[in-house]
């Protein structure tokens, strides 16, 4: 590793430190006041001016030279809210057996840390070949429109950003998008004892079984098929009246095969529901694995990989790679847990791949 070894416990114990304050605040989303002014007060500590937009903070290091290239450090600070499974006090941070418990410590807090700990380490140096942009963001579990799409206006342009997620320091170099579609079929009330009506229901079933059955012809090499999934329905006030509408809706995950607005076209020549999607934001995103941060990261020993999880990199418009520490399979789970080696090869991981990198 690249890292002194004098300077990487200290940033490591700092990281730590930050951390636990930050499962000890309540952030969910659209709620993470208290946890960005945590984050400014760090950055502050170590001699940092950081930003404010929103709920969001940002700060770009001493010897910015717009003439460079910009490198996008990013991870969020908002949690989901905690699940009736929990056993422990999901607001207290605690240390057992080489693991630290808490809302949001693996999901995303140990990125975020890690990342921060990185940024000051590289804040005051002269000589990189790139400049560098901290982002803590909000609202990343609920996909806002006040978290990192807010901010970016704000920023100095970016080529190219790397999103602490956690990928147990693998390279997700490819993101599903996500669309959601709310679709409504509509028949005609009447009576369930005789022959009268038109049951909604029963009008919406092919559309259930196309969306069920449906096969997208391209399919991705790194994230495979375009998945749709319908997860809510709706229908009916009573037992004995024929239901005159249906509602349901549907996670369309999409890869970078499609776009959001073509996929929106083949469900609407294919289905009889009226379909609205909540958004066309949440797009596909992804890297080349030549890029020179892919290369860095591939240097260390790590894997590349698609991901079928969303972050903050469907919403951005550049080149983005997806990489952390922790486990992504621990996310959102009761009694939510990072390893502590797990933050300091996430620490020292990063310190390693922005180490003599140099971005075209």
């Amino acid at each position: 590793m690249n890292v002194g070894p004098n300077s990487l416990p200290r940033l490591i114990d700092n990281a730590l430190q930050l951390l636990k304050a930050l499962i000890a605040t309540p952030s969910m989303s659209r709620e993470e006041g208290p946890t960005a002014e945590l984050i400014a007060t760090y950055l502050r500590l170590h001699g940092i001016t950081s930003k404010r937009v929103g709920h969001n903070v940002w700060a770009q290091n001493r010897h910015f030279d717009p003439r460079k290239p910009t490198l996008l450090l990013n991870s969020h600070h908002d949690t989901v809210k905690p699940n009736a499974s929990y056993t422990r006090d999901p607001f207290a941070p605690t240390i057992e057996d080489g693991k630290l418990y808490g809302l949001g410590s693996n999901d995303a807090g140990g990125c975020l840390v890690s990342l921060l700990g990185t940024f000051v380490h590289f804040h005051d140096r002269a000589d990189l070949a790139y400049n560098l942009v901290i982002a803590a963001s909000a609202e990343e579990e609920i996909s806002g429109r006040g978290g990192i799409e807010l901010l970016l206006p704000h920023l100095p342009p970016i080529d190219v950003a790397l999103v602490g997620e956690p990928t147990q320091m693998h390279l997700a170099i490819a993101e599903k998008g996500l669309m959601v579609l709310d679709c409504t079929v509509r028949g005609r009330a009447g009576h369930a004892a005789r022959d009268e009506g038109e049951n909604a229901i029963t009008k919406a079933m092919p559309d259930l079984q196309w969306f069920q059955t449906y096969q997208y012809p391209n399919v991705s090499p790194l994230l495979g098929p375009v998945k749709q999934s319908v997860t809510i329905i709706q229908s009916g006030t009573q037992h004995n009246v024929v239901p005159d509408t249906c509602t349901f809706t549907v996670d369309v995950r999409v890869t970078e095969q499609y776009t959001l607005e073509e996929v929106l076209d083949i469900v609407r020549t294919n289905v009889q529901a009226e379909v609205v999607p909540r958004s066309v934001r949440l797009r596909s995103s992804g890297i080349a694995v030549e890029h020179p941060l892919v290369q860095a990261g591939l240097a260390l020993g790590r894997t590349t990989y698609g991901s079928p999880t969303l972050s903050d990199q469907a919403l951005l418009p550049m080149p983005s790679l997806k990489c952390g520490p922790g486990h992504s399979e621990r996310s959102h789970t009761a009694d939510e847990f990072i390893y502590l080696i797990e933050l300091e090869e996430g620490i020292a991981g990063y310190v390693t791949m922005l180490e003599g990198l140099v971005l075209r």
